[in-house]
C-alpha cells in the first residue's frame, strides 16, 4: 500500500492524480489490519462511524461517482429509506469481501480514466438539489474529488483504529511493511 507519493513523471498528471487517489485508499485498507469484522464494525466513538462502514462508503463513492461519469447509475441507488445502509455491513457482508469489491471499482476508475481522451472532458452532474441545475464537472474534478472524499475518510479510519486499540498510523505501516 502506498504510504508515500512519488513526484509524477513530468507532464503526467493523471498519473499523479491516480497515485494520490490510491495513496489515500491505502489509509483506510491499513486502518483494518489484523481486525475481526466485528472489531471492524465497532464504534469507539461519539460518531456512528465505525471502520468498516467507512471502506464499505468509500467503495460505494467512488463506483458511484465512476458510473456518473460514464452516463450510467451507481450499481447502489441510495435515498432516504436506505442512506444509512451505505455506511454499515448488511446481511453477507464482510470486510474481506468490501476490500475485494473495492480493489475491483479501483481497477474501474484506474481504465476508465486512463480511458477518457483528457481530463478537460467534462460529464453531467445528476439532477439532485446539491448541485447545480445543468451542472457539468471535469475528469479532473472527478479524481479531485475522489482524493478529497477518500482522504477525509481516511483521517476518521485513522482515528477510529486509534481509538479501537491504540493503533497509529505510523504503527500500521510498519506492521504493514513486516508481513
Amino acid at each position: 500500500m502506498v504510504t508515500h507519493v512519488p513526484s509524477e513523471a513530468p507532464g503526467d498528471e493523471l498519473g499523479a492524480l491516480l497515485s494520490f487517489i490510491e495513496e489515500q485508499r491505502g489509509g483506510i485498507r491499513r486502518a483494518l489490519l489484523g481486525l475481526t469484522d466485528e472489531q471492524a464494525a465497532s464504534r469507539p466513538s461519539a460518531s456512528e462511524l465505525s471502520l468498516s462502514g467507512l471502506l464499505k462508503h468509500v467503495a460505494e463513492v467512488e463506483q458511484g461517482w465512476i458510473a456518473r461519469a460514464k452516463g450510467e447509475a451507481p450499481a447502489v441507488k441510495r435515498d432516504e429509506s436506505n442512506w444509512h445502509e451505505c455506511f454499515a455491513l448488511v446481511e453477507g457482508e464482510t470486510v474481506a469481501s468490501q476490500l475485494a469489491y473495492w480493489e475491483k471499482v479501483a481497477a474501474e476508475t484506474e481504465a476508465f480514466l486512463r480511458s477518457v481522451p483528457s481530463l478537460d472532458d467534462t460529464f453531467a452532474l445528476p439532477p439532485d438539489p446539491w448541485f447545480p441545475p445543468e451542472g457539468r464537472v471535469s475528469m479532473r474534478w472527478l479524481a479531485l474529488h475522489l482524493i478529497r472524499e477518500t482522504a477525509r475518510h481516511a483521517g476518521h479510519a485513522d482515528i477510529i483504529r486509534e481509538s479501537l486499540d491504540g493503533a497509529t498510523a505510523f504503527e500500521l505501516v510498519a506492521r504493514e511493511r513486516a508481513a
